[in-house]
């Protein structure tokens, strides 16, 4: 054989590369005519569209809830019963009492677009019920077991009847059943494996039926709603037929919201749309807010509207906190597209910008005109009422409120002392008397003038007696037994700010001010004084006895004695007072320091806080009430009640009416502020051991603290 040459292997490795690549470009065109060809179109089974149609109408419990909920309110029912197991997903039952399905209607009542709320397209127009697709059965029949039980005003029996797939299993059988419908559903997504995984724990469905529940029954004050769980004997909600919205919000949210709603009522005519409803005025406020929006009686939510209340309110309320807000709009019908979205969530209608801004300058106007005054609410119970102890809570805080260095900050700084004193307290009160003269005190009456002077008439007992009576020990213990340690620090520790009237005062204790009852205060300090000085007291003198029967007299013309014509008259009343209590003048005497005379003359009352005089305006009743306020049977009682009606005549002020007017009209200081600032709250300070009650019935009550200010400050 003759050698080939080199170039003729070349050019065949050549030709063979050419070849190759030929081939593939023919298989390349192949592959990719197939891939474009038309794909063919076909129609897809019922089975398969009424399941993708299931899936957009019923997406959880709450919206199947919502859904046959709706249609319980078109039969014209007055009670709806909902009974749940699983968060809905095990059991969803709802019963009501309304107009019933007709037998003949059960066989098409679970299949698609069957319904009587219309007839044409044009039906959309006035629509006025909530269903009118005939969808939610349908739907619900196949991504669940459903059974009706159902019964008209004309039917002799109930019928029941079992669907699958929008037929029913089995022709409706006879059963016994009141007027109304019950719809069961069973295994609800059960054939719908990836929906029912994606769904939340049962709680929290239960939780969203719950507020569907809820926020109808808010709206249908007039039909009685209820919702249970299943096999539980209580129930989660319920609310009363023909109630209304407000009691209603209040069963379901509270009556902290119930008792700051507002009613909102206007219409606009132009607009063909009229708005009621119930919103929070300005004192409250929370960090989530509430809105209930029905849209002609439909349950939906509207951003526009949501953001633009929300605006309003941002100019009453503190920042991140929101309103209670109830709107129902009635809308033309033929304004209205309730046909926008698969589970009727959502609607639009005509000239929205326009309503949103007459809402909007509604709610605002509302709240403007009920901004007059605002309510801040204060704990009457005492931080360390609860079993904390005073001393050892502010020991904690000082610690806490101090850096390394020891230095205190501003919002634990306290800037006032206890034991600081003002000029006023070494000021001398002239004896002329005055009405600013604490050692005189006049009580005018028709016939006679008693005048109580302590600066030449009081006398100290000169030795102590040593009683030692088991009734009045017992009353002594009791008090040391109820005795508030907290209450007690105080008011052993606390600095006189002022007098706000004649019965408050304002007190400061640390970072802490109070706003104190005087009179309480005083009746219980004057009550342990008078047991714990018992026959040791000292005696105010009257510098004109006063007689006992002439002020029974002016006691009983008063409305407080409760006199009337049936008692008999007032001269042999005020003789029965005057021999009875002249009975008493020994005990009265020895122990109390009560003096009265052989004549019935009331000629001395007991001296008990130095350069301090009672009101002798409530001198005359103050008499008539020892006969008839005191328990003269029992040893301990007649002590208590004795006490008592001393301390209580010692505590109150004089009347207003007997106030100087030109010391008045001049501003100066009167005559019970001073005591008050100079005599009482000294006294309380050293004598009283507050019993318990006074840290409950806002006696001592909390309005203000640094700490607390400071933390509103921040969030400003």
């Amino acid at each position: 054989m003759s050698a080939v040459s080199p170039s003729l292997y070349v050019f065949g490795a050549k030709l063979a590369e050419v070849s190759l690549d030929l081939d593939a470009q023919v298989g390349a065109a192949d592959m990719s005519s197939s891939c474009l060809e038309a794909g063919v179109i076909q129609r897809l089974d019922e089975a398969v569209v009424n399941r993708i149609a299931a899936g957009e109408v019923v997406q959880r419990p709450a919206n199947a809830l919502k859904e046959m909920l709706e249609n319980c309110l078109d039969a014209k029912s007055t009670q709806i019963s909902v009974t749940v197991k699983q968060g809905g997903l095990k059991l969803l039952q709802i019963q009501d009492n309304g107009t019933g399905i007709r037998k003949s209607d059960l066989d098409i009542v679970c299949e698609r677009f069957t319904t009587s709320k219309l007839k044409e397209f044009s039906d959309l127009q006035q629509i006025n019920t909530y269903g009118f697709r005939g969808e939610a059965l349908a739907s619900i029949s196949h991504v669940a077991h459903l059974s009706i039980l159902t019964k008209t005003k004309d039917d002799p029996c109930a019928w029941k009847c079992i669907y699958l797939d929008g037929k029913p299993k089995a022709p409706a059988k006879p059963c016994a059943g009141n007027q109304g419908t019950q719809i069961t559903v069973e295994d609800l997504f059960y054939n719908v494996s990836i929906r029912r995984k994606a769904l939340r724990s049962p709680a929290e469905e239960h939780a969203r039926i719950a507020e569907v529940v809820s926020r109808y029954a808010v709206h249908n004050a007039s039909v009685g709603f209820s919702l249970k769980k299943q096999g539980e004997n209580c129930v989660d909600l319920r609310t009363p037929p023909n109630s209304s919205s407000q009691e209603n919000i209040r069963i379901v949210f509270g009556s902290a919201i119930a008792n700051e709603l507002l009613p909102v009522s206007f219409s606009d005519d132009r607009l063909q749309f009229k708005c009621s409803g119930l919103v929070t005025n300005a004192n409250y406020s929370c960090k989530r807010g509430v809105m209930l929006l029905f849209i002609n009686h439909r349950l939906v939510d509207s951003l526009g509207i949501r953001k633009a209340i929300e605006g309003v309110y941002a100019a009453y309320l503190p920042k991140h906190t929101h309103p209670f807000i109830y709107l129902s709009l009635e809308i033309a019908p033929q304004n209205v597209d309730v046909n926008m979205h698969p589970t009727k969530h959502e609607v639009s209608f005509l000239h929205e910008e326009a309503i949103i801004e007459t809402i909007s300058k509604a709610v605002d106007e509302k709240l403007l005109g009920s901004n007059q005054s605002r309510t801040f609410y204060t704990q009457s119970l005492l931080p360390d009422a609860v079993g904390l102890s005073v001393g050892k809570r502010t020991g904690e805080e000082t610690s806490s409120s101090k850096d390394d260095t020891g230095r205190v900050y501003d919002h634990s700084l306290v800037r006032t002392n206890a034991k600081d004193q003002k000029l006023t307290k070494f000021f001398t009160r002239n004896d002329e008397g005055c009405a600013d003269d604490p050692s005189k005190v006049d009580a005018n009456s028709q016939d006679s003038q008693v005048t109580a002077s302590t600066s030449s008439s009081s006398q100290q007992p000169s030795k102590r007696r040593q009683l030692r009576l088991t009734s009045v020990c017992e009353l002594l213990k009791e008090v040391n037994t109820r005795c508030h340690s907290g209450l007690q620090d105080i008011l052993k520790n606390h600095t006189f700010v002022g007098c706000v009237d004649e019965h408050l005062a304002l007190i400061q204790h640390n970072t802490s001010l109070y706003l104190t009852r005087t009179q309480h205060l005083c009746e219980q300090m004057f009550y342990q004084m008078l047991l714990k000085d018992f026959g040791n007291h000292g005696v105010i003198k009257l510098s004109t006895p006063a007689s006992l029967s002439e002020l029974a007299v002016l006691a009983l013309d008063q409305p407080e004695s409760g006199w009337n014509e049936a008692d008999g008259s007032k001269e042999s009343l005020a003789d029965y007072i005057k021999t009875f209590l002249s009975s008493k003048s020994a005990m009265l005497e020895d122990y109390f320091s009560i003096k009265i005379d052989d004549e019935g003359n009331l000629c001395s009352i007991p001296y008990l806080i130095d350069d301090f005089v009672p009101a002798m305006t409530g001198l005359p009743l103050f008499v008539v009430r020892l006969t008839t306020e005191v328990n003269w049977d029992t040893e301990v009682d007649c002590f208590r009640s004795l006490c008592q009606e001393i301390s209580h005549f010692y505590a109150s002020p004089p009347l207003a009416e007997e106030e100087d007017p030109v010391e008045k009209e001049s501003g100066a200081q009167t005559h019970w502020s001073w005591m008050t600032e100079q005599l009482l709250y000294p006294a309380l300070r050293e004598h009283l051991q507050p019993p318990q009650h006074l840290a409950h019935d806002t006696s001592v009550l909390e309005i203000a603290d640094l700490h607390k200010l400071y933390k509103v400050f921040e969030r400003c």
